[in-house]
């Protein structure tokens, strides 16, 4: 179809679809060199989606990037499709393995979102429903995220952070969350070490696209009276194999 003759509805889904595939924030001229639309109905566009929460600007720039309205549509097309039974199951199957309570994890404006999951079966057990938002920077699922940006994104992504110290664990200082990351990146999955909260310890791994790109991060926790975090990472192959299987029942 000549550009000139997409319906605007279409054009829109067209600009989110390039956002879609990008690894990247994207200007609305990038956009449009993909596109081939007026210049004008571009910018118009995406300042449109801009005022209704469907993209942002990153930070003081005109690049744009998905933003909450946006991947909470995208979830929840994923949650009330046939994917989101496939995805709970691989969840369950995870939780009788490692016997502590599964998350999956996806990363919204304000933190790291609990979008499913399958509790423990043990009496104790520490609580984190679903829709609860946590933290980047002390959380297992939050340095997954953090360790799959590219090395200077990465670093701007922690200058814009407030490190809180929320126990005696956390890491709050800038370079050396940076380090640690820079070793997350590179072993392939994060660990929390009663960093969020006393008394718990946390491992997780990304779920990736058929691109390769981070899409998610796949957890699970439990309190220190009953696994140490050496335990944890000797289930890193359980969650590895659960990761793939997401990818798998996601996007193929």
């Amino acid at each position: 179809m000549a550009p000139d003759r997409i319906p605007t509805n279409l054009r829109t889904l067209l600009i989110l679809e390039v956002l879609g595939k990008s690894d990247h924030a994207m200007t609305a001229t990038e956009i449009n060199e993909q596109l081939g639309l007026p210049k004008q109905t571009v910018h118009r566009l995406c300042t449109t989606l801009e005022r209704e929460g469907f993209l942002a600007r990153q930070g003081n720039t005109n690049r744009f990037l998905p933003a909450r309205r946006l991947r909470a549509l995208g979830s929840g097309l994923l949650h009330t499709s046939q994917s989101h039974i496939a995805r709970h199951q691989v969840l369950i199957d995870i939780a009788r393995e490692v016997r502590e309570t599964v998350n999956y994890v996806v990363p919204e404006t304000t933190g790291m979102a609990y979008l499913d999951r399958v509790e423990t079966d043990w009496p104790f057990r520490i609580q984190l429903p679903v829709g609860s938002n946590v933290p980047f920077h002390c959380t297992a699922s939050g340095k997954t995220f953090m360790a799959s940006m590219a090395p200077k994104a990465r670093r701007a992504f922690v200058a814009g952070l407030d490190l809180q110290k929320l126990t005696a664990q956390t890491v709050a200082e800038p370079q050396s969350l940076l380090d640690e990351l820079a070793v997350t990146a590179k072993r392939g999955y994060a660990l929390d070490d009663e960093e969020f909260m006393d008394g718990m310890v946390a491992i997780a791994v990304p779920v990736l696209d058929t691109q390769g790109r981070y899409f998610a991060s796949l957890a699970f926790h439990g309190p220190v009276q009953r696994m140490a975090l050496d335990e944890a990472v000797t289930q890193l192959p359980v969650l590895q194999a659960g990761a793939e299987r997401l990818r798998t029942a996601l996007f193929d």
